[in-house]
């Protein structure tokens, strides 16, 4: 399975919860990252007073499991713009930041990991939900 995961759920997995550290051990044979994603990380970084540790963190997730970063590029931008447009016809709303992570994840053909619930309106691509806490 070809897991994209959105931003709480990296933060899940850096913090060892077991649904979200095991979901991945069984389930990922591909893991992605949109570049929105390392945004808001990296936004979340340097509001911390860890923010070395975190970054080190996270670029030891990305070099040992293999984690393809997903450019916003011209094919996500025209997903981006198909999804808002779905979106929008139906009276949806949810942020954009989470609709660009929903553009890059149709844009690999992946399932989105995620505890947000929102993206369940987001037709063009599949989510596996975890709970919120």
């Amino acid at each position: 399975m070809k897991i994209v995961l959105d931003t709480n759920a990296y933060s899940d997995y850096a913090e060892g919860l077991p649904e979200t550290v095991d979901f991945m051990a069984s389930h990922g044979r591909h893991l992605y990252l949109p570049s929105v994603v390392l945004g808001e990380l990296n936004f979340g970084f340097m509001k911390s007073s860890r923010q070395q540790l975190n970054e080190r963190k996270l670029q030891q997730f990305i070099s040992r499991l293999g984690v393809e970063i997903i450019d916003v590029n011209a094919n996500v931008a025209r997903k981006y713009a198909i999804i808002y447009l779905s979106l929008q016809k139906k009276g949806a709303k949810i942020p954009i930041n989470d609709v660009w992570i929903a553009a890059s994840c149709m844009e690999v053909g992946g399932t989105l990991l995620t505890r947000d619930r929102h993206f369940k309106v987001v037709e063009q691509i599949e989510t596996v939900l975890f709970a919120t806490f």
